[in-house]
């Protein structure tokens, strides 16, 4: 090759180089700038955010006395589709702290509640069913199922075991079928609670998160009836302030441009402790430190009966709770997913 075509080379390299460095700085400030848009996080430092912890904050009016929002933003070392794949295998029930007893990834066997652990919590849930406790979330129809006689053993294994089977794999099929709105109401309470006008309710008081996630609630048809895009349905027995709880969820994932990634988790059943809840991801292919990482921003709403009576600084505990376990429930996905630096 002459001397000239050697310095072309060279001179076409150092462009392309320059290329690449300007569109990666470009995509930083345009996750970053597409954050602010919409978010509680105005602006963020990536390579802070990278070194520090997950940054919970409260998301202000969710439209509804016993709606609470928390949002938080942290960047994890990993592309959007390596971390996606995490968050999705990641199993909370490992961790005593969060106090998730059961994680189950079926809509259709519930058979390890046979084997749920005999805490406190769940002599609670076992109880309450026994004694058809007006606690219990549950439709008219599904009080019928609950039966007195013999069931009033301390735990989930036995007949109330498999009630709550039944009751968990109906609704579960119900949503499949039609979505949130196919949800027997909760008639425990008075009006009678249903999960698909909760589920509206949190997203209506969020306007600019219901705008950035427009494409994927719409796909998704949550708080209204079945999307376009299929769920992965699962199942947990948690503890929710120190009483069992059973729970349904659907996970919903759509892929955007430039290697972005939106997420949905809709809680659609609970036995107790909230009504509803929906949790949003939004995940950005960004370059920190010279390594493939991505920019998260979570959402996380739910509305519960017991919040809607909580004012001043009882209602401010109640957020700073929220907070507390929403930061905990990061750092042991991050820690579990090789996510903190």
């Amino acid at each position: 090759m002459s001397p000239s075509g050697k310095l072309l080379q060279t001179v076409r390299l150092a462009i392309l180089a320059m290329s690449i460095l300007a569109a990666t700085s470009s995509a930083r400030a345009d996750a970053v700038s597409e954050l602010a848009g919409f978010s509680v996080f105005p602006k963020v430092d990536l390579a802070q955010l990278n070194r520090g912890d997950a940054k919970p904050l409260r998301s202000g009016s969710s439209g509804g006395a016993r709606y609470l929002a928390v949002q938080t933003a942290y960047v994890a070392p990993d592309p959007p589709a390596e971390l996606l794949s995490k968050m999705r295998s990641w199993n909370p029930s490992r961790h005593p702290e969060l106090k998730v007893y059961l994680h189950g990834e079926s809509a259709t066997d519930y058979s390890r509640l046979q084997n749920a652990p005999s805490n406190s919590a769940v002599r609670y849930l076992a109880s309450a069913t026994a004694q058809r406790s007006s606690d219990l979330q549950l439709s008219a129809a599904e009080m019928k199922q609950l039966s007195a006689e013999g069931t009033d053993q301390g735990g989930m294994s036995g007949v109330i075991g498999n009630t709550w089977a039944k009751i968990l794999s109906e609704r579960a099929r119900a949503f499949a079928s039609g979505g949130s709105s196919a949800q027997p109401p909760y008639d425990n309470s008075t009006p009678p609670v249903r999960v698909g006008e909760e589920l509206s309710g949190l997203l209506r008081g969020q306007d600019k998160i219901r705008r950035q996630f427009s494409g994927l609630l719409e796909a998704t048809g949550i708080g209204r009836g079945a999307g376009s895009i299929k769920p992965d349905l699962y199942w947990e027995l948690l503890s929710a302030d120190e009483k069992g709880v059973l729970t349904l969820g659907a996970h919903y994932s759509r892929a955007g441009a430039g290697g972005m990634i939106q997420t949905a988790n809709a809680l659609y059943y609970a036995s107790g402790g909230y009504y509803a809840g929906i949790t949003l991801h939004q995940l950005w292919p960004v370059e920190v430190e010279g390594r493939a990482s991505t920019l998260v921003w979570r959402g996380d709403m739910i509305s519960s009966a017991s919040v809607g009576s909580l004012r001043g600084i009882e209602r401010i505990a109640a957020e700073s709770t929220m907070i507390k376990d929403i930061s905990r429930v990061v750092s042991f996905f991050r820690r579990d997913s090789g996510s903190t630096r």
